[in-house]
């Protein structure tokens, strides 16, 4: 094996520090908020690209009752102890990955087949 030793790397002076991040502190308020934002984001209910596909493919529609219902249903599933669960809304069945809080696809009640879920919350 031969290793290659021709690398590159330019040097960084005595008081110059490499940038790690595009991130401006001054922009954002500052890590705390940074922290508390992403805090919050994680306890939302997310949509994979999968899902959103699948939502404007079928013409599926949420509104803001049903994302509740939905984040209802979540919850419960969580409190079930189920990993990932088929959630029934009104026509709309959804696969959620509960432990990550993510919508993993969308599908009318009509597709009466659903595979890699471990339970189902009706809401």
């Amino acid at each position: 094996m031969q290793v290659n030793r021709n690398i590159n790397i330019p040097p960084v002076g005595v008081n110059q520090t490499p940038s790690v991040s595009n991130v401006n502190v001054a922009e954002t308020g500052g890590f705390r908020q940074i922290m508390e934002s992403a805090a919050a984001r994680k306890d939302e209910l997310q949509f994979s690209k999968h899902a959103n596909m699948r939502l404007d493919a079928r013409n599926i529609q949420l509104d803001s009752s049903q994302i509740r219902r939905i984040e209802d249903g979540v919850a419960r599933a969580q409190g079930k102890g189920i990993r990932d669960s088929l959630v029934l809304v009104d026509n709309i069945a959804l696969v959620v990955n509960i432990t990550n809080r993510v919508v993993v696809t969308a599908l009318s009640q009509q597709d009466q087949v659903f595979t890699n879920i471990d339970g189902a919350v009706i809401v």
